[in-house]
């Protein structure tokens, strides 16, 4: 009764913060904002993103699977895809790595940040935190792959100078990015579902799991639909008000343009966060994998596409590879990732190890 009670009371709060973050995009469009007004709206903006994902997720329980993976992950990549076609649009040429910036954070922030969080969180709990090594692994090589030949290969290609794709190869990139993420979508909610589900303590997988709040009415989901839609638009429109003010204060900070990239991951990152924190504490360590990894998948596999079909109309390069540094930080990640999902079993260490690599990303961002 208490969660059906908590999701009524947040049901609430997010229908109305959709409304006036459209209301902040109305006042502010096409304006040059003082700085309490950019404060306001910038609220609205990150009010907007959690309002869209919590919607997103009410359509995802009412369809069901596989639909409703693919509702939440579209939602998200339409948030993440318009803060970052809306700052190249009005950024220039420096902002020709964005989108390379953002991917390369969300990949750090899922595969090192959240699954170290949520490991430390589940091993403080129950000494060691159980999953299902075949499908985290199978996810974690979905990761790799697709981080690759999106991120990786720009830098080692010759049919364009540096760090790029040429429109060929782009085109590739963006077909295999969604073969593969459709692929895993179909092995993860049909052919393989058990792979993913929860276990317990001694490794039963357990099928039923009554703790889920039973599927929203029809109503209710259409209306999340509609607010859905509502919070899509204010995110687009509210980012690009405050895009100038988010740029402008990062050259005045002296930081490098990347951490616009980490800002935009960390903003759109933040509901699959708590969710998956929520879920370690209640034993469903597989599930917190789901969440990261699935969301890592979705950064890459969705928008990679999504940015490339953008070049049509954004003027300037698009710059993916990434340099040395970033590429031994990827490289790191995938190694200690496997040797964490392979056992199915996991300790505080291979919490803390993962955190480490997730601050060392911080700090390299902020002084590489």
């Amino acid at each position: 009764m208490s969660a059906v009670k908590s999701l009524s009371v947040l049901a609430r709060w997010t229908v109305w913060v959709p409304l006036v973050a459209i209301v902040a995009l109305v006042l502010s469009w096409g304006r040059s904002l003082p700085a309490p007004a950019v404060v306001l709206v910038a609220l609205c903006l990150a009010g907007a993103v959690l309002a869209a994902v919590h919607h997103a997720e009410v359509v995802a329980y009412r369809v069901g699977e596989p639909f409703g993976s693919l509702v939440l992950a579209v939602a998200v990549t339409v948030i993440e895809v318009a803060l970052i076609v809306t700052l190249m649009a009005d950024g220039g040429p420096k902002t020709a790595a964005l989108a390379r910036d953002t991917v390369f954070a969300a990949v750090m922030i899922t595969c090192n940040g959240i699954i170290g969080l949520c490991l430390l969180v589940a091993a403080l709990h129950t000494r060691v935190a159980v999953f299902h090594a075949e499908g985290s692994g199978g996810a974690l090589a979905t990761v790799a792959t697709l981080a690759t030949l999106s991120l990786v290969l720009p830098t080692f290609t010759t049919s364009k100078p540096g760090p790029e794709f040429s429109t060929a190869q782009l085109t590739f990139a963006a077909i295999a990015s969604l073969a593969l993420y459709g692929l895993f979508v179909a092995v993860q909610t049909v052919r393989h579902r058990e792979y993913f589900l929860p276990v317990t303590r001694e490794g039963a997988t357990i099928r039923d799991d009554t703790d889920h709040a039973p599927p929203p009415p029809r109503s209710a989901a259409l209306l999340s639909l509609t607010l859905l839609i509502v919070a899509l638009v204010a995110v687009v429109g509210d980012a690009k008000a405050v895009s100038p003010t988010i740029e402008s204060g990062v050259d005045s900070a002296g930081l490098p343009q990347a951490v616009v990239g980490v800002v935009i991951a960390l903003l759109v990152l933040l509901p699959e966060t708590l969710a998956a924190v929520r879920a370690a504490r209640r034993e469903r360590v597989q599930t917190s994998l789901n969440l990261a990894l699935g969301s890592a998948m979705a950064s890459i596999g969705l928008t990679i596409p999504a940015i490339a079909l953008a070049t049509i109309w954004l003027e300037g390069p698009l710059v993916l590879g990434l340099g040395a540094t970033h590429m031994v930080l990827l490289a790191l990640t995938v190694v200690v990732g496997a040797l964490t999902v392979v056992p199915g079993r996991a300790t505080l260490l291979q919490g803390g190890v993962h955190l480490s690599i997730f601050a060392a990303f911080v700090f390299l961002a902020m002084s590489p």
